[in-house]
């Protein structure tokens, strides 16, 4: 049984992973790579909208196809959230380690570029997130968002 739950938790995070990366792909490829202009949800369904020149009619079902995903998606996270929570202050604590390391290695200018680097990525993932706490988002990696 504890097996079986192994290969949940494993296949639920592969599936996490994966979605990451295609949502990551396709926002790219939505922007054409540049700036960060119109994030989230509303902003990604905007530019659907636009791009394939949906009726209202189109856009109405896709919104209400896509709300139920995302309802589906949270009901498969459920289970295996605080398992999820449990790995994400474990990697907070490796990457903080890491960054300490590295830090040793260069001089107080090199430093300080770095935890400015280092707050700017982390002020950008919780925007991508919708995040309310930029550059200290301490919350898990949760279903993607579109």
């Amino acid at each position: 049984m504890n097996r079986t739950k192994g290969y949940a938790l494993m296949f639920l995070l592969g599936a996490f992973l994966a979605g990451g990366a295609l949502g990551f792909s396709a926002d790219r490829a939505f922007r054409g790579g540049h700036g960060h202009e119109g994030r989230g949800p509303r902003a990604y369904r905007q530019r659907m909208a636009e791009e394939l020149k949906l009726t209202p009619a189109q856009q109405r079902s896709i919104d209400s196809l896509i709300e139920q995903k995302h309802r589906q998606i949270i009901a498969l996270y459920k289970p295996v959230k605080p398992q999820l929570d449990s790995i994400a202050v474990l990697a907070r604590v490796v990457s903080d380690s890491t960054h300490a390391q590295i830090k040793r290695l260069l001089d107080p200018d090199q430093q300080r570029k770095l935890d400015e680097m280092r707050d700017a990525a982390r002020r950008d993932l919780a925007e991508r997130r919708g995040s309310d706490t930029a550059g200290r988002d301490s919350r898990p990696p949760g279903p993607p968002q579109y």
